[in-house]
């Protein structure tokens, strides 16, 4: 099999290659980085016989020979049109863009997979990859992400959830009510609303409610910078003249997501948002650099309102 994995989530990214990498012993894997590799070396390790298994995985990163400037052989290609059928060929780019005008890519999308993983990856597009294997309607995949949102994460941890549970190849909307979790999108609305407007004891209240429902601190963290950046974002284009349906589709997020926002956003100034989502950013990096504590990060943070002038 070939494999030509792209895209800016270095996370699923990762992620996929693991997977992939999954069913091969360690001493079976080889790993080149394009940037230092002559390709030839590539071809030839791919050609030769594993001395401890029959099959054996070839992972090439920065194969930037996918990019439009990127530079290929007529041996890769001569390769990609007869393959060692004992060998998984694997290349990873770090871009958002491949040329699939080239023959090399060409040749992957015919003889093996592309697999993309960018930003800009619609929601539904997501669902629908993730469960190709599984019979599921379109308003079944709307219900998922109207209930669960439309980060990506979330949606992966959701379904595998669903695929865990279910034992034959039907999602309906009750297995989407049974074996999902909604999202806190009403609690995180009430908490930002509360921040914004200084009603510390309010604010708390409601952190505290999350967090006793098992919502955990830097989930709340991310969902809080997320909704606040898609409020500033939404608010930001509305001003510009952009309709609702355009704004989603601008925005690459699903239309009941911005139909919330818009009407949230008409709460708070933009310098408010701003602001609001420079303290989580400093929050973050407060968290990951050790310099906060995880547990007390969020209380300080709504505490300190009234002083940062939020």
């Amino acid at each position: 099999m070939i494999y030509l994995i792209y895209g800016t989530k270095n996370y699923f990214i990762d992620k996929c290659v693991k997977d992939i990498s999954k069913d091969f012993e360690d001493i079976n894997i080889s790993k080149f980085d394009l940037d230092n590799t002559n390709l030839n070396d590539v071809i030839d390790d791919c050609m030769t016989i594993s001395m401890f298994a029959n099959r054996k995985l070839v992972i090439c990163e920065n194969a930037s020979i996918f990019s439009p400037t990127g530079k290929t052989s007529v041996e890769l290609e001569n390769y990609l049109n007869n393959p060692n059928s004992l060998t998984t060929l694997v290349f990873v780019l770090n871009s958002d863009k491949v040329d699939k005008r080239k023959k090399i890519t060409k040749l992957i999308k015919e003889k093996g997979e592309i697999k993309e993983f960018c930003d800009n990856e619609n929601p539904s597009t997501f669902v629908k990859r993730s469960l190709k294997d599984y019979q599921i309607d379109n308003s079944v995949v709307n219900l998922l992400i109207d209930r669960v949102g439309d980060n990506i994460l979330t949606l992966e941890s959701e379904i595998n959830k669903i695929k865990l549970y279910k034992d034959d190849k039907v999602i309906t909307k009750d297995d989407i009510f049974k074996l999902t979790s909604k999202a806190a999108y009403d609690d995180i609305f009430k908490l930002i609303d509360y921040i914004i407007n200084d009603n510390k004891d309010k604010a708390l209240e409601t952190l505290n409610e999350m967090l006793k429902n098992g919502e955990e601190v830097i989930k709340i963290i991310i969902i809080l910078a997320n909704q606040i950046r898609l409020l500033y974002q939404a608010k930001t284009l509305q001003t510009k003249g952009f309709s609702e349906k355009s704004i989603a589709e601008t925005l690459k997020v699903h239309p009941y997501r911005i139909k919330l926002a818009l009407q949230n956003g008409r709460k708070y100034s933009s310098e408010s948002l701003l602001n609001n989502l420079k303290a989580l950013a400093d929050i973050d990096f407060g968290i990951k650099s050790g310099k906060l504590n995880k547990d007390l990060a969020l209380e300080m943070y709504i505490l300190s309102q009234n002083e940062n002038k939020f």
